[in-house]
Order: structure tokens, then C-alpha cells, then sequence
């Protein structure tokens, strides 16, 4: 059978080796953690090391709080922190906006990035504020200045809560330094699916809700998944070599005709989105599928639907020259081949249109 290449870790990542045995070492901890009995305490305290351990890999020195993943503390963040509204920025994941309800649009510009005159206008309006942004979008990888919105948002008295589902625990320190509030995934890390954190500056600025979770989410606390998710944080992730290949695919992809999505904009090392002139993503997906490569056309919360990228439309970006958008992004195990063969998919690709359009 062909060997396939998986080049949209964005969307999902393999499970660490050191996850799945942690995983199922959790697996054979088979009390509630919340029981008082020997058997519950023992669970308790591999809770408590795997909650230290998650904290610890992303300097973080406030609660942290599991969930079931970034979607459900986004979730808790928006709905129930003690502010009185909220603002969130044109780009975000579609889990913001389903949790953010009401909430005031901060416009970006052609850049990607946050519009930080409007952000101003807005903060100084009445009512507590709590302001959603992304460390980095998970379709065109464009990264926000985090510790400057935060000098802005807290100058003013409101509150910051970072989707932080595509940042690399050893990058941590921008957000953990500035944020109130940060949205965590594991399975983006190379942790277990179903797992995840909120991490909280300050619990009173959270409404309990009652149950575990120190009465902050309710239900069994699952065990296993902090125990992977622990263990994936502890493998570093290979920041600077995903820069460099990155670097030499947006090249490889310039020289052949094609567009970087917001290329000048400070961007994650491991996600690149890229405009194939005059094809569409849809085509582009089925040809690098059956070339063996998986790739995506922005997140795959939408993508399956192959809708118009609200992302993309807020940066200014017509719709059809939208639908020409593809994302590659890389994983820990990410070869400097792998991503020579995406390059010679994507040159195969435009010269076949170049040819039918002559």
C-alpha cells in the first residue's frame, strides 16, 4: 500500500508514543478521583501531578482547570467569566463565536491582524469587557501581538482570554505572562482527543458552576487524558526546524505562482495557506489526496462543508479568490521530504491549469 503524507497536523496531530502508554497506564486507574477511599486518593494524586505537569509546561502559575478540549473552555471562558460583555476579533475559531453569543466584532486588516484602533474604541465603552483573541489562526497561521493587546486590554480594566488550541507549550511564556483566561488542546499537541484545559488567572473571575473540577465543571474527571496529555507536553515541539520549512515551502510556492495568505504578518512556524490562481481548493484537496498528501482548506470545524472562509472574507479577500486557498501545516515527525513532495504536488497541480487555461 502507498505510503501516505499527513500535512494538516492543524487540524488534529498523531498521538504521541508517550501519550498512548500514559494513556493506558491511566486506563488501569480505574477510580474516581473524587472518591475518598485508597483507591480514589491514588487517582486523585496522578490527577493532581498530570494538572502540575500541564501548568508547569506552559508556565503557568494560576488554575488549570480540564475540559473536554479548547471548544468547551472557550466555552466556560465566554459564558461565564464576570464580565458584562464581550468582544472578539473577526478571525476567530467558530467555537468563539458560537460561545461568544452577542458579542462586538473587532475588524483586522488585510494583514491578519487585530485592529487595534477599534479595539481601543471598544474598550472604552460601558461594562466590563472580556476580549477573545487567538495566539495564532488555525487557517492562515497569522499570529496576534499577544502581550501588547494585553497591556491594552488591562490598561482599560478589562479581561483577556487567549484561544491558545495551536500554541506550542515551549512559546508559552508571551500568554501566560499577560492572559486572564487561555483555551488549551491536547490533541493539537499530540495529546489524547477529548482533553483539554482552561487556564485561569483567577478563579473569582470565573462563575462556579458546581462538581469537580474544584466546582468548576461537572462530571468524572478524566484521568487518562490529563495522564496523555501530560505526557505529550513533556516532548518539546521542534519550533525553530518547522520555521525552516515552512520558509522553503512559502519560497518554493512564490516561485512557482502562487500566494501566500498574509505572508508579510508575523505567522506559527507550522502552518502556511497558501492561493493556487484559478483552481479551487476543492480540486486542489482531491489532487494532493490522491497523490497521497492530506492537506485542508482551512479549519476542519468548516471545512468539510467547504464553506466560504469567514477568515479569509474578514482580511478582505473576495470570495472566490477565497475558494483558491489551501492549508498545509506540519507535525512533529514532519520531514524536510515530506515537504518537498507537497511542493512537487502543488507544481504539478498549477502547470496542468496553466495548460488548460492556455
Amino acid at each position: 500500500m502507498p505510503i501516505r503524507l499527513y500535512l494538516d497536523h492543524a487540524a488534529t496531530t498523531p498521538t504521541r508514543p508517550d501519550a498512548i502508554r500514559a494513556v493506558a497506564e491511566g486506563l488501569t486507574r480505574w477510580a474516581n478521583p473524587s472518591s475518598p477511599h485508597a483507591e480514589g486518593r491514588a487517582a486523585r494524586r496522578a490527577l493532581e501531578d498530570a494538572r502540575a505537569s500541564v501548568a508547569g509546561a506552559y508556565g503557568w502559575r494560576g488554575a488549570t482547570l480540564f475540559t473536554s478540549g479548547a471548544s468547551e473552555s472557550l466555552a466556560i471562558a465566554l459564558g461565564r467569566s464576570v464580565a458584562d460583555r464581550v468582544v472578539i476579533s473577526a478571525v476567530e475559531h467558530d467555537a468563539v463565536f458560537r460561545g461568544a453569543g452577542q458579542a462586538q466584532v473587532l475588524p483586522v486588516g488585510q494583514s491578519g491582524e487585530l485592529a487595534r484602533d477599534g479595539l481601543a474604541d471598544m474598550l472604552a465603552e460601558p461594562g466590563r469587557a472580556l476580549v477573545a483573541v487567538q495566539w495564532a489562526n488555525s487557517e492562515t497561521g497569522v499570529r496576534q501581538p499577544i502581550a501588547a493587546i494585553a497591556d491594552q486590554v488591562h490598561a482599560a480594566g478589562q479581561l483577556l482570554l487567549v484561544d491558545a488550541a495551536q500554541m506550542p507549550a515551549g512559546v508559552a511564556p508571551e500568554v501566560a505572562d499577560h492572559a486572564d483566561f487561555v483555551a488549551l488542546s491536547a490533541h493539537k499537541r499530540g495529546g489524547p482527543p477529548g482533553i483539554g484545559a482552561l487556564l485561569v488567572r483567577d478563579l473569582g473571575l470565573l462563575s462556579p458552576s458546581g462538581g469537580q473540577e474544584f466546582g468548576y465543571r461537572a462530571g468524572t474527571e478524566n484521568l487518562p487524558g490529563a495522564l496523555g496529555y501530560a505526557a505529550a507536553l513533556a516532548e518539546p515541539e521542534p519550533v525553530a526546524r518547522w520555521a525552516g520549512m515552512r520558509e522553503r515551502l512559502d519560497d518554493a510556492i512564490r516561485r512557482s505562482g502562487g500566494e501566500i495568505v498574509a505572508g508579510g504578518s508575523p505567522r506559527h512556524p507550522a502552518i502556511g495557506s497558501y492561493r493556487m490562481p484559478g483552481v479551487a481548493s476543492a480540486a486542489q484537496l482531491i489532487r494532493f489526496d490522491l497523490a497521497g498528501i492530506a492537506v485542508s482548506a482551512g479549519s476542519a470545524c468548516s471545512s468539510g462543508s467547504m464553506k466560504p472562509s469567514h477568515v479569509l472574507g474578514a482580511m478582505g479577500w473576495p470570495e472566490q479568490v477565497g475558494r483558491e486557498v489551501v492549508r498545509i501545516s506540519f507535525g512533529r515527525d514532519t520531514t524536510d521530504d515530506e515537504v518537498d513532495a507537497a511542493i512537487a504536488v502543488w507544481r504539478d497541480i498549477a502547470r496542468a491549469a496553466r495548460r488548460i487555461a492556455a
